[in-house]
């Protein structure tokens, strides 16, 4: 297993289009989960009236979930095919965990995208948000999943995706209910491609997949009942994902996730190995603390290493500093060889998440020039100023904004738009381009505990020593 490549796999899409169900039931088909246990939840979900969720609970652990049936979290289980390990996340549908979802496709090197079939599943899942007149005033209905998840999936710079037309057991498995899903989702990546969001190149290898979750045709062979079907199974599909190689041949970058003072020891900062190789007998430096040292010795899981990969979780040993003066979030380098720099300002690509005015509000407010939120990329945490901003893709909701004498919707990023924004870190920050270093180009803004938008970096301007 450990030869393998490995991949980490998201699974996005709107709520009840059978996302766990289908994951459920690929991961027993593969391999990944006995009998015994499907037997079990099998008998457990008969009880409480749900036989159809025997195969969901595979991955809806905590009790919470299975009572309500949602995803709540972001649950991982590993499987392998003939040629390649696949961690698989399954990513929540219901628009209250989206912020989880953006935590499974930032770990996710490619994704199912799964939509149902059936007709009003699918219109729900593409509905964009709208405005309801009520007697009591003006009422935003949320738009529907497919089309953010996949904007988010974009975004964080997931280009490999295959979209699971699901649920083809509702629809008589005709192959109309399929090509109909097909045009539509295709509808949307052209228009994520008008806009900016990707090339069309970079998503020209997405593929269809006619599938059931329920009855399992077309998760891992061909289908007797969609003969009209001549591509590959879903499973075969996923062998088509190439793996990142691990980027042994880059410069070293590993961010600080802590620091320890070891007595007998001495100081040793631990972090994950993101690219290059790190040595016993190296000198590095740590930019933002303003610190250069030798590494002594490397440890990881309480073993000596000669050297550390990308991937290793280590921590190393180093004389002559204390704990204190090694901040968190910094990221070490080889000592003058395509050292980290620290950042003056950055260019990401951006999807806003959320407005920031009161909910409900018929003039919303966003992100304007000025503000600042905290942005979490890699082990850091800062607050960045947005300097500038481009609009590449309106939310739909600017269709029925209004600007008046004292609103003007126009100097503000709101929910949904996507954006190119320039940032400037209040205090010493790394980042990388993302396409260089993904791990330290992709982020989260956060501000008063709510993920107000998600991006990829872009471009970098470094700080002139």
């Amino acid at each position: 297993m450990a030869d393998k490549p490995h991949l980490n796999l998201v699974v996005i899409g709107h709520v009840d289009h059978g996302k766990s169900t289908m994951t459920g039931h690929l991961l027993f088909k593969a391999g990944a989960v006995d009998q015994r246990l499907i037997d079990k939840y099998a008998e457990e979900s008969e009880k409480i009236g749900k036989p159809s969720w025997k195969y969901a609970w595979v991955l809806q652990k905590l009790q919470e979930e299975r009572e309500r049936g949602l995803t709540i979290d972001v649950s991982f289980f590993k499987f392998e095919t003939k040629d390649t390990v696949f961690t698989i996340i399954d990513a929540p549908g219901h628009r209250d965990f989206v912020k989880n979802m953006i935590t499974g496709a930032s770990q996710a090197n490619a994704a199912i995208l799964v939509v149902s079939a059936e007709k009003n599943d699918l219109e729900a899942g593409l509905a964009l948000e709208r405005i309801e007149k009520t007697p009591k005033g003006d009422r935003r209905i949320p738009g529907g999943q497919t089309i953010e998840h996949l904007t988010l999936a974009v975004t964080l710079g997931i280009t490999q995706i295959v979209v699971a037309v699901n649920k083809m057991d509702l629809v008589g498995f005709k192959e109309d209910a399929y090509k109909q899903v097909q045009e539509r989702v295709n509808a949307v990546i052209e228009d994520l491609v008008k806009g900016g969001m990707i090339s069309k190149d970079k998503i020209a290898g997405v593929r269809y997949v006619p599938t059931s979750g329920m009855t399992g045709d077309g998760l891992t062979g061909k289908s007797d009942k969609m003969d009209w079907y001549k591509g590959p199974a879903l499973l075969e599909s996923l062998n088509d994902f190439k793996a990142p190689e691990p980027p042994v041949d880059k410069p070293l970058r590993m961010p600080i996730q802590d620091v320890y003072a070891i007595k007998g020891v001495g100081t040793v900062p631990v972090g994950k190995i993101e690219s290059g190789i790190l040595k016993p007998g190296m000198d590095v430096i740590f930019p933002i603390s303003k610190q250069k040292a030798k590494v002594q010795s490397i440890e990881m899981h309480h073993e000596k290493l000669e050297q550390a990969r990308p991937g290793d979780n280590v921590g190393f040993n180093i004389k002559g500093i204390p704990r204190t003066d090694i901040i968190k979030g910094d990221v070490i380098g080889i000592a003058g060889k395509d050292e980290p720099k620290i950042v003056e300002t950055f260019v990401a690509r951006v999807i806003i998440l959320k407005d920031l005015s009161k909910p409900g509000s018929n003039q919303p407010t966003g992100i304007t020039k000025g503000y600042a939120p905290i942005v979490h990329l890699g082990q850091a945490a800062q607050a960045c100023q947005v300097e500038d901003f481009k609009i590449l893709k309106k939310s739909p909701k600017r269709k029925s904004l209004v600007k008046t004498g004292e609103y003007d919707p126009d100097i503000y990023l709101l929910g949904g738009d996507a954006a190119d924004v320039t940032f400037r870190p209040f205090a010493p920050f790394i980042c990388e381009k993302f396409a260089d270093y993904p791990a330290l180009g992709r982020f989260a803004a956060r501000d008063m505990g709510q993920t107000v938008a998600v991006g990829i970096v872009t471009e970098v301007k470094n700080k002139k020593k």
